[in-house]
């Protein structure tokens, strides 16, 4: 059972940050704190594969939420030691390192470091950073930690220790203003490594290169404005050679936009696009032939499930498939076996699905699990690789 007692310095970074979002994600519910983002990229460093679950305490005047792991094999979620484990702050993202050795965890007003012990169990490290990210991805060599920030409109950066998990604060880079509010959903690093991209909510995205040597970051001066201030991008992802760029785009003109990525970050969309998903793409995930897309439709609370050629987008029959409430995180496990997904609003919190060996691309759900006592509120899922 996790403990209600919250510290009254993170009670008031909270009341900050949830009033600053209010002022910025526009008329009711369309847009909700960002939630998005999977962490199902990157480098191997062990064969078990195990996803970690942020779960926020139900309730507003709350501050306290959990970290559940499991390990995914045959079929099942088998919990790790001290699973769940109570946080004394509400996880907003998180994503794991490329070499599988620490999990990294944003709070309203922190990111928080955590070891990946050989058991799937996590050991708190002191060693994080005091800032309000929305949603963090890694560099594939592992070197650079990105974050976009709540409470100013810049990209953050840290150099990661490679021993320690350590951060250090390099300058954080603005994010220019265009058309439409910014509202920080998620941020993507390009498989090559070369490209930061920035979904911004109504602030459409914005594209910077990344020197890989050393992690200097330039805005590349390509942006994706959205004409419509009932039009939201959502979440990213890119296929595994960084030709293309997916979008999860909700509202006015909404569905899930394809972008081949030119030099340099130039974005240029393709025919056909956007095309139609369920109501509110809220995540997006590849498999691992990069073969097959899935979109999470959080008001719909269903998965969306498409065939890739050239980019483009096909829907496969029988889908959409109901999920959880409120479906916002999508992942594929390290062995391509699985496709999970989590519900902020439950019934179930975490999804295990498997892919059909006879019809291409069809989902078979194999398992659910609560990820805590209900109600937990599921705001991401972050996958080893």
């Amino acid at each position: 059972m996790r403990t209600r007692e919250a510290k009254r310095w993170l009670q008031g970074t909270r009341i900050l940050i949830l009033s600053l979002m209010a002022t910025t994600v526009g008329c009711g519910n369309f847009f909700v704190p960002p939630d998005n983002s999977g962490g199902d990229d990157g480098g191997g460093g062990t064969s078990t594969s195990r996803v970690y679950v942020m779960n926020a305490t139900a309730g507003a005047n709350t501050t306290t939420g959990s970290i559940a792991g499991f390990t995914i094999a045959n079929g099942t979620l088998t919990p790790v030691p001290n699973s769940p484990m109570a946080v004394q702050f509400q996880p907003l993202a998180a994503i794991v390192s490329p070499n599988n050795a620490f999990l990294y965890v944003a709070g309203p007003s922190s990111i928080n470091v955590y070891a990946i012990n050989s058991d799937g169990s996590l050991t708190a490290l002191n060693n994080g950073v005091v800032i309000s990210v929305a949603s963090l991805d890694i560099s594939p060599d592992g070197q650079w930690l990105f974050g976009l920030d709540l409470q100013q409109s810049n990209l953050d950066e840290f150099q990661i220790d490679a021993s320690s998990g350590g951060l250090s604060a390099l300058t954080p880079q603005p994010l220019p203003a265009l058309t439409g509010t910014m509202v920080p959903q998620m941020v993507k690093v390009s498989p090559t490594g070369n490209l930061v991209f920035c979904a911004l909510g109504t602030g459409g995205d914005r594209v910077f290169t990344l020197n890989t040597t050393s992690g200097t970051l330039t805005y590349a001066n390509q942006a994706l404005q959205l004409n419509s201030a009932s039009t939201s991008d959502n979440a990213l992802a890119t296929d595994s050679t960084g030709t293309y760029l997916y979008i999860a785009r909700a509202g006015t003109n909404g569905g899930i936009a394809v972008y081949t990525i030119g030099g340099g970050g130039v974005l240029t969309a393709i025919a056909g696009s956007p095309f139609a998903a369920g109501n509110r793409p809220f995540s997006i995930a590849l498999d691992k032939t990069g073969k097959y897309l899935y979109a999470a439709n959080r008001t719909d609370g269903t998965i969306s499930g498409y065939t890739i050629g050239a980019g483009a987008l096909t829907a496969i029959s029988g889908f959409p498939i109901t999920s959880g409430l409120q479906v916002n995180s999508l992942g594929a496990d390290s062995s391509g076996t699985y496709l999970l997904a989590g519900a902020n609003g439950g019934n179930p919190d975490l999804s295990l699905y498997s892919f059909d060996a006879t019809t291409l691309g069809k989902l078979n759900l194999t398992t659910s699990t609560a990820t805590d006592t209900d109600p937990t509120n599921v705001t991401q899922i972050a996958l080893t690789h």
